[in-house]
């Protein structure tokens, strides 16, 4: 791999993590200036994450994911059936988790039965 391809990779991720970064906390209600301020970083410096100009230090993101109530992973793509679910889905499905089986079940059902509601709207 060159550098230049190295580079271009690089910025993918960190532009994917920005966006992930950012629709958690747009999920959260939260604005960049509170988040910054959990932070201890100027506001400025959250836009240039959240838009993949700055590379985001470890004990940022480790803090980011204790804020936005997900596993580091999510952020970073190592966690693909997380990443690759809408940030609402991925909450749901981690509150689901600690449910009884009776409860996961009957939430089962009541996706199915809002799945068919949608449908006959349709």
């Amino acid at each position: 791999m060159t550098d230049r391809s190295a580079d271009n990779d690089d910025e993918i991720e960190r532009q994917k993590l920005g966006d992930r970064l950012k629709e958690a906390r747009k999920y959260l209600g939260l604005k960049q200036e509170e988040v910054a301020t959990y932070l201890k970083i100027p506001r400025t410096a959250l836009t240039d994450i959240e838009n993949g100009q700055r590379r985001v230090e470890a004990i940022e993101l480790t803090r980011l994911a204790k804020l936005y109530r997900q596993p580091v992973g999510f952020f970073t793509g190592e966690d693909e059936a997380s990443a690759s679910l809408p940030i609402d889905v991925a909450h749901l499905a981690r509150r689901a988790a600690d449910l009884s089986k009776t409860d996961r079940d009957e939430l089962g059902r009541f996706a199915e039965y809002l799945r068919a509601r949608s449908k006959a709207k349709a």
